[in-house]
């Protein structure tokens, strides 16, 4: 039996496979295509590859999109692993920095995981932190 679309985008999204996921959605898979697991490739996606989030998120990805088992988005992940290039792409395309998971908010994430450059870009977003909440120092 062959692998569903949403299973074929995701394994070449988490394996950072530009090239298999521009294929993917050029036959015509759906950039929210859901894996066998119920996760979209945007929320398996190797977040340090930048240009494949981007490629992703023109074609139509949710950067919105709870994931199914933890509930975190895609910008939440990206802040707690300190990827401040995708967290913009994120954000740039729609990525609310404002909808808390179960840990908090993408900024408590970062500051949690010490990506002060992370923390200082969500501190510069309106609406992203709490009011009045101070700039790290380095």
């Amino acid at each position: 039996m062959a692998a569903s679309p949403g299973d074929q985008l995701a394994s070449a999204a988490a394996r950072g496979d530009c090239a298999a996921v521009q294929a993917l959605l050029e036959a015509g898979a759906a950039p929210d295509a859901q894996n066998s697991f119920g996760r979209t490739a945007l929320q398996v996606v190797k977040l340090g590859h930048t240009p494949l989030v981007e490629l992703l998120l023109r074609s139509g990805a949710d950067p919105n999109r709870p994931d199914p088992a933890t509930g975190s988005r895609p910008a939440h992940d990206a802040a707690r692993e300190g990827f401040l290039d995708t967290l913009v792409a994120l954000h740039r395309a729609g990525a609310r920095l404002d909808l808390a998971d179960r840990w908090g908010l993408p900024l408590d994430l970062a500051r949690e995981h010490g990506h002060l450059p992370v923390v200082r870009y969500l501190l510069a977003q309106p609406g992203a932190a709490p009011p009045s909440q101070p700039a790290p120092r380095s």
